[in-house]
């Protein structure tokens, strides 16, 4: 009994050990990745009167995307226009890139596009993500719709021959 009770001792020492290498290389590991995010974050002077109104855009895009749930047409289309933004991101990159003194302090529109890419194809991905999983859901729910007036239907069916 002895030996058993050290033995479980021993490997939970060992799970002990694991968890707590596991948790400390996590948190280096994700040091870096922090540190990177909140070096943007603060680069960023979000009090300029475009990058307000790039998030309220954002904001009453989502709002739309929620309260437009049940029109599946609309949604499909606001679904297209948020990928067609995503889609012309690089050329708009460039666009802002050649003219950012006529409506910023500093140039974001790095060449790599990370700032368009972060602030401009994330949201619009986020709300095309949102939209796809709300027609999944309405597919859904239609198809349960159809099975279950199919059934009836045959049972209407068998009822009738039955009589």
């Amino acid at each position: 009994m002895e030996e058993l009770r050290s033995a479980l001792e021993d490997h939970m020492n060992q799970m002990v050990d694991l968890v707590q290498n596991l948790s400390s290389e996590l948190r280096s590991g994700l040091r870096p990745a922090y540190d990177n995010f909140m070096g943007f974050f603060h680069a960023i002077d979000w009090k300029e009167p475009w990058l307000m109104g790039l998030l309220a855009f954002h904001f009453v895009l989502l709002i739309i995307a929620l309260l437009s749930r049940k029109n599946t047409n609309f949604q499909m289309c606001l679904f297209l226009l948020a990928l067609a933004g995503v889609y012309l991101a690089e050329r708009l990159n460039k666009v802002l890139s050649d003219n950012w003194k006529r409506f910023a302090t500093q140039n974001y529109f790095d060449p790599s596009g990370l700032f368009l890419s972060v602030l401009w194809s994330g949201p619009l991905l986020v709300i095309a993500i949102i939209i796809l999983v709300n027609t999944l859901f309405n597919l859904c729910y239609m198809i349960v719709r159809w099975k279950r007036a199919e059934l009836r239907h045959r049972a209407r069916l068998s009822r009738n021959k039955q009589d």
